[in-house]
């Protein structure tokens, strides 16, 4: 840490006092909290819905930028952090694993934290890192060489920091990380490297690991250092020893729902992408599934043990992981439900009891893959839409290839949906392309990657690919529809104000009417918005934050998207907003 950033961070713990501290009470009710924002996704539930309402419809033409704060320096790759927002601070976190701290009166840096990165790193999807977690005095976030670090929240320096897994072998970590109680709860990222995803429980005041539990079946949890419990059964859902590198990685963090005491993870795609490596006969029974890739699952943020698990794609082929975030809400007659809008492009509605399968519904258009979805949650597959076994071609070299849709970067992505109370909707960032797709031979080595395919994406339409839809959960209809040129590839917000926040590549930040798609108000932040949007109270005015900085997997995969992308700047700006007080009133 620059000293002399030190030295002003040390000189106001001395003018303002000890570190207010960030208790489990704040955290459980931060979603109600006005004048904070100290949890990914406004509450451990992720339904990023504010109850302010001194921002609304009629007045949001006036919300005027009130500063705007630089991540500086040559670093400024895709930023997709969400900020957070206490005792007069807001942290965020950069590209290349960076922790900023800045004063959220005037936008002035307070610290700044950079890991010290090995060489050899290797990130899949941009060097990018998707937000931290504050508990106690600490603020806590993951590296791209897959550590997990908690700082002092004052002053930036370091508390404790611990290993997630082998950087060497294509570990890496860039989700926000979850507190719950005593714990710090991550995932990890790899799945293109063939590791094994995984959630870790740590003590969050001293980083020691508590519990383990692995998501591909075969492995051994973890618990208070002695081995738990095997995840599944052995070789039920997987051939031979292809468990052992079978990928299911946690890449995108979990959520809490606090009613029923359950973490909820998804796993991503099985390793290799080549499904005909997994399960040799594609027959469709269950014994090709290889569980719990591409699922969601329930976990006891006790032991670590798995409560439930609902498999979105089984047998997959196409690279649609099963990370997508799970929000918790209730539906308007009051049942307690999850939700999950996933890669492959169907919207789930599931019970919160047991991920029980309620209901679904395409919230793309021209899937491909699957006709639709049966009454136990099973798709419903189109054989020919697999991609083609290499050891069918003549030179055992390149199966048949295949156009599927949506393409492997999914009908929704990472880019958190948004859920409001107001209107009972959900507000989904999706996009409408599909891709080329066919399965080569391939082999597992440590810190290669280990795919098995080969691909192109291509859009779907002329006019767009980008579409954020309202989604009713209750009735399963898409309501309304707003398009975007280029793919969304950032959060969105609901406020009681009856406004969905979101940002465009183009550099656009937009507020919507929540009932009709109604662009209300927009501002140009000068590079691609792929970051999470966060509101909050402060001195009697409601602020708006997003971080602006084009990047991500878009313009590294590509394909024929490219040229929709291609010219945009790239940035590392930290935008916010305000409502004037004397405007808040003025229509």
């Amino acid at each position: 840490m620059n000293k002399f950033v030190a030295a002003v961070a040390l000189s106001l713990i001395a003018a303002t006092g000890a570190q207010a501290q960030v208790t489990e009470e704040m955290i459980a009710n931060d979603a109600t909290i006005t004048d904070q924002v100290v949890t990914n996704g406004m509450g451990r539930h992720l339904q990023r819905y504010s109850p302010l309402e001194t921002l609304n419809k009629d007045n949001v033409k006036n919300l005027v930028p009130a500063w705007a704060f630089s991540l500086g320096g040559e670093k400024q790759r895709g930023q997709e952090t969400q900020p957070l927002v206490y005792d007069g601070i807001m942290y965020i976190t950069g590209s290349y694993s960076r922790l900023y701290a800045i004063d959220v009166e005037t936008g002035k840096e307070l610290w700044q934290y950079d890991a010290r990165l090995p060489e050899g790193i290797l990130p899949c999807c941009d060097v990018i890192n998707r937000g931290a977690a504050l508990a106690g005095d600490k603020v806590i976030f993951g590296t791209l060489d897959a550590r997990i670090v908690a700082l002092d929240a004052k002053t930036g320096d370091v508390v404790w920091r611990d290993k997630i897994a082998d950087y060497k072998a294509g570990y890496s970590y860039t989700a926000a990380p979850l507190v719950v109680g005593d714990l710090v709860v991550t995932g990890n990222s790899g799945g293109e490297f063939g590791i094994v995803g995984a959630v870790q429980a740590r003590d969050v005041n001293t980083g020691d690991l508590v519990w383990e539990r692995p998501m591909i079946e075969g492995h051994m949890g973890m618990l208070n250092g002695e081995e738990s419990t095997m995840t599944g059964t052995l070789n039920a859902t997987w051939p031979g020893d292809m468990w052992k590198t079978g990928g299911g990685a946690t890449w995108l963090g979990g959520s809490y729902d606090a009613r029923t005491d359950t973490l909820i993870f998804g796993a991503g795609n099985p390793a290799p992408w080549n499904s005909w490596l997994r399960d040799a006969g594609q027959k469709n029974d269950g014994t090709g599934d290889n569980l719990y890739a591409a699922s969601r699952v329930g976990i006891d943020p006790a032991t670590g043990e798995i409560k439930w698990h609902f498999q979105t794609t089984p047998r997959e082929g196409w690279d649609y992981d099963g990370v997508n975030e799970v929000v918790a809400y209730n539906d308007r007659d009051g049942n307690q439900r999850l939700a999950t809008a996933d890669r492959n492009g169907f919207f789930y509605v599931l019970d919160a009891a047991d991920g029980g399968y309620v209901g679904s519904v395409p919230f793309v258009k021209d899937i491909s893959w699957a006709s639709g979805i049966d009454e136990n949650g099973r798709p419903i597959f189109n054989e020919e839409n697999r991609p083609g076994n290499p050891a069918d071609a003549a030179d055992g070299k390149k199966g048949e290839v295949i156009f599927a849709s949506p393409s492997f970067l999914g009908g929704k992505n990472w880019m958190p949906m948004a859920f409001s109370q107001k209107t009972g909707n959900f507000y989904v960032p999706s996009n409408e392309w599909g891709m080329d797709i066919w399965n080569e031979p391939v082999t597992y080595k440590k810190g290669a990657a280990y795919l098995g395919s080969g691909f192109t994406i291509k859009p779907n339409y002329e006019d767009h690919i980008g579409s954020l839809k309202a989604v009713d959960p209750d009735t399963l209809e898409v309501k309304w529809e707003v398009k975007n040129d280029a793919p969304l590839w950032g959060g969105v917000m609901t406020t009681g104000g009856g406004l969905v926040f979101y940002g465009t590549p183009e550099g656009e930040f937009i507020a919507l009417d929540d009932e009709t798609g109604e662009k209300l108000w927009s501002f140009q932040t000068g590079s691609g918005i792929v970051g999470q949007p966060i509101t909050w109270e402060q001195n009697g005015e409601q602020y708006v934050s997003v971080v602006s900085g084009w990047g991500g997997a878009v313009p590294l995969w590509g394909g024929e998207v490219a040229k929709k992308v291609n010219y945009l700047n790239q940035g590392g700006l930290v935008w916010t907003f305000r409502l004037p007080k004397e405007m808040a009133s003025a229509n």
